[in-house]
């Protein structure tokens, strides 16, 4: 059982998805840095300062500590426990979704485009037989004319 977790493991689909995973996650973490540290702050700036983190809505007001009363801080209010419905964040973790998504499309896209360049110059060097040797032709003159023989 052991040999057969071995073969399993190196493998290389395992190892590649391995590879993915590791890149992924630490691709998420600019992703994420890029949307909330450059996109988040532009889009509010460029719609009159909004700030989406902080767009949120108290789900149960008598569950707010007395010293967070009037407070419009999510992350305080989250972490003492009072239900909220964050849709600031919602927004926040939308738009890294679709700042992923298409940077895969793209990357999908030009590993597409460079895959089909190699198809056509692998049919473009397959489509124009070599050239003919001296030997060849010569075998081929002799054979035409013992042929032509009666």
């Amino acid at each position: 059982m052991l040999k057969e977790f071995k073969a399993f493991i190196m493998r290389g689909n395992v190892l590649d998805l391995a590879v993915a995973v590791i890149i992924g996650a630490a691709f998420g973490k600019i992703v994420t840095s890029l949307t909330e540290d450059v996109l988040m702050p532009l889009i509010g700036k460029i719609f009159g300062g909004l700030d989406f983190s902080g767009y949120f809505l108290i789900l149960s007001p008598e569950k707010v500590p007395v010293a967070l009363q009037g407070s419009s801080d999510y992350a305080a209010l989250k972490k003492a426990g009072v239900p909220l419905l964050g849709y600031g964040e919602f927004i926040t973790q939308a738009v890294n979704f679709l700042i992923v998504a298409f940077i895969i499309f793209l990357i999908i896209k030009g590993v597409n485009k460079a895959m089909t360049l190699t198809a056509k110059e692998q049919a473009a060097t397959e489509a124009a037989p070599a050239p003919d040797s001296a030997e060849v032709i010569l075998l081929r003159e002799i054979r035409d004319s013992l042929k032509a023989r009666p």
